[in-house]
């Protein structure tokens, strides 16, 4: 089967502090809409520097934090409390400082080895429909949550919304990742992109390559904010 032609838009931003702001107010305008127009706001959290200093932005938001709903695109097999967790990060750069019910944040359970906490989580998704904001990087060799070149990206239409990864080319050589398949499973999906070392991916990724990023193919397209 083919896959979906992936449509972008494309935000360039002067600089790293107008591109954090420039996403901060994306993801309040689609919780407040989600609010208004489903009571919830279900949002899909980023690993990476930048996406740390957007959550802290986020402390301050004027928002109802009971209503939103917390995922993880992926996450690297440690321990819960080890500060290079994806859900960990969150926690203290926004999520410990705000009051959105402990229930309603989601992590992966990656404590439990690739397999098992890549099916764990597919468990937790099974009631979940649509999310309402997935938010993404951009790592240099092109890959975007833990999908990355040479592996299985889960574009396929069956494949499970997780992903067991093994031999990351990154460390933890273990991680979990939502496929791409499921992550385009969103009313709206963000790319959150900066630095020198993106240059080279997010030219490929203009130039129509296949690259991972490129593999997210929402019916509502993308929107790549980079700077």
């Amino acid at each position: 089967m083919t896959q979906a032609r992936q449509v972008c838009r494309w935000h360039a931003q002067p600089d790293v502090e107008a591109l954090e702001r420039a996403v901060v107010a994306a993801i309040l305008h689609a919780a407040q809409e989600a609010l208004a127009l489903r009571g919830a706001f279900r949002l899909v959290l980023a690993g990476g520097s930048t996406p740390q200093r957007i959550y802290r932005a986020l402390r301050g938001a004027n928002t109802d934090w009971n209503r939103w709903h917390i995922y993880f695109g992926d996450e690297r097999c440690l321990p819960p409390d080890d500060g290079e967790r994806n859900s960990r990060m969150a926690a203290a750069a926004w999520l410990d400082h705000v009051t959105i019910p402990p229930a309603q944040i989601h992590p992966i359970p990656a404590e439990l080895g690739a397999r098992e906490a890549a099916a764990a989580y597919v468990e937790q998704l099974v009631t979940v429909g649509e999310f309402d904001l997935v938010l993404l990087g951009l790592g240099e060799d092109g890959h975007t949550a833990s999908l990355f070149p040479g592996h299985d990206w889960g574009t396929a239409p069956a494949a499970p919304d997780a992903l067991a990864v093994f031999d990351a080319p990154k460390p933890p050589p273990q991680r979990v990742s939502l496929g791409a398949r499921r992550l385009g499973v969103a009313r709206q999906v963000v790319f959150v992109v900066s630095g020198e070392g993106k240059r080279p991916a997010l030219a490929e990724w203009q130039e129509g390559k296949q690259i991972p990023a490129a593999s997210i193919s929402p019916v509502t397209g993308v929107d790549i904010f980079f700077s």
